[in-house]
């Protein structure tokens, strides 16, 4: 089945080529479907929500939540009210270290990540270490670019008592053992935040089963806007979280002497939300689940095989990534040439890719090298997008040796 006719842009031409976007892992593109719900929204019932008595507030009000409601039933959270919307994966992660980890833990207490983490899951930890005298731990990978299981088992202490890990690499397409990973967590009586950002949009994810504390993930890869996020807490943690920020819609009453909080998920969604973009993300899942995700699943799959064996005939390609179970994202080098080179040139040919770190320096700096050239791939990517891909890299690879 054709997707791509969903998709607006991808009846677009780049440098007087028909795109190829292959550039999915950093963002995705928009359906109509979402397109038009966001236009819908602006030209017949632009309003703030929660505060109107109005129709137009009460009609926005009622979507706003709705979308709530559909992103709790999406990822299996037990009730609506475990739902914080944020920016992003990077602005919930925020909220978890200084709403929850900066009172609950103590000088000398650990965190445990792993080398292959985006900036958003190390950056925030460092900032918290730093303020509390907390300890960042890190756990190792090997070569392929999986966990070393039995590594990462004898970090967790009496000490740790957070962990916090990406899902799937955006580096890489590692998909990690969470489930095991919770468990390990469990026997020691850690509490647990996955990074879904990467895994969201590719496959059943499925906080019940899971049993996580915390869960991110961002709108925009999930063919949602930009600016949209989801923070799932975990009812239990709420008692534990003090508000992140201050200021309208997280409070019941204000006076010079006193702030009465709102309940959660409000207390925790301070201002003006971005109502557009949650109204943009509702439709977003409305979109996957009429498509079905499992076959979402299967066609990335597929893809990700095909391309994989394609790219690996041609001489002098590297891919770092090699887990046994990965997502549809292939990171790649070619000796002696600079991904942001191979990376310009496919640019000329219509096709989008990204080059660089990835947001993954350590990652980088653990495989010894500056940046990869990497193809990231959405459901509605063609195998016949993969065999141009291949050609246009032949071609791109005589020109620069």
């Amino acid at each position: 089945m054709d997707f791509q006719k969903d998709f607006p842009i991808l009846k677009s031409n780049v440098n007087g080529q028909p795109l190829i976007y292959f550039d999915n892992a950093a963002t995705s593109q928009k359906p109509n479907a979402v397109i038009n719900t966001i236009s819908d929204y602006y030209k017949n019932y632009n309003s703030n929500v929660h505060r109107g008595v109005h129709e137009l507030s009460q009609k926005a009000t009622s979507i706003y939540e709705s979308s709530r409601k559909k992103i709790q039933k999406f990822i299996g959270a037990k009730s609506s009210t475990e739902i914080i919307f944020t920016k992003g994966t990077t602005d919930g992660i925020n909220v978890v270290a200084f709403s929850w980890a900066e009172t609950q833990l103590s000088k000398g207490d650990e965190i445990i990540i792993t080398t292959m983490e985006h900036h958003s899951n190390i950056v925030p930890w460092q900032i918290l270490c730093k303020k509390i005298g907390a300890k960042l731990i890190i756990s190792p990978i090997n070569e392929k670019g999986e966990i070393i299981m039995r590594e990462f088992e004898n970090l967790i202490s009496n000490k740790t008592k957070l962990i916090s890990i990406t899902h799937v690499s955006n580096s890489l397409g590692t998909i990690n053992p969470v489930e095991e990973i919770i468990q390990l967590g469990r026997k020691n009586n850690c509490k647990i935040l996955i990074d879904a950002a990467q895994s969201i949009p590719h496959f059943k994810v499925d906080v019940a089963k899971m049993d996580c504390d915390f869960l991110v993930f961002s709108g925009h890869k999930i063919f949602a806007p930009t600016g949209i996020g989801i923070l799932y807490v975990k009812k239990d943690r709420y008692n534990e979280m003090n508000p992140y920020q201050g200021g309208g819609d997280m409070i019941k009453d204000v006076s010079f002497e006193k702030t009465t909080y709102n309940d959660p998920p409000h207390k925790f969604e301070a201002g003006t939300p971005n109502i557009s973009g949650a109204i943009g993300l509702g439709a977003a899942i409305d979109y996957v689940n009429k498509i079905g995700i499992d076959q979402i699943s299967n066609l990335e799959d597929e893809l990700l095989q095909y391309a994989t064996e394609k790219i690996s005939s041609i001489n002098k390609v590297k891919i770092f990534g090699t887990a046994e179970n990965k997502a549809s994202v292939i990171s790649f080098n070619i000796n002696g040439l600079h991904p942001f080179d191979i990376g310009t040139l496919l640019d000329q040919s219509g096709i989008a890719i990204r080059t660089g770190h990835h947001c993954t320096q350590p990652l980088m700096n653990f495989y010894d090298i500056p940046g990869t050239a990497r193809i990231s791939f959405a459901f509605y990517n063609q195998k016949t997008e993969v065999d141009f891909f291949i050609e246009s890299l032949k071609r791109a690879i005589i020109m620069l040796e």
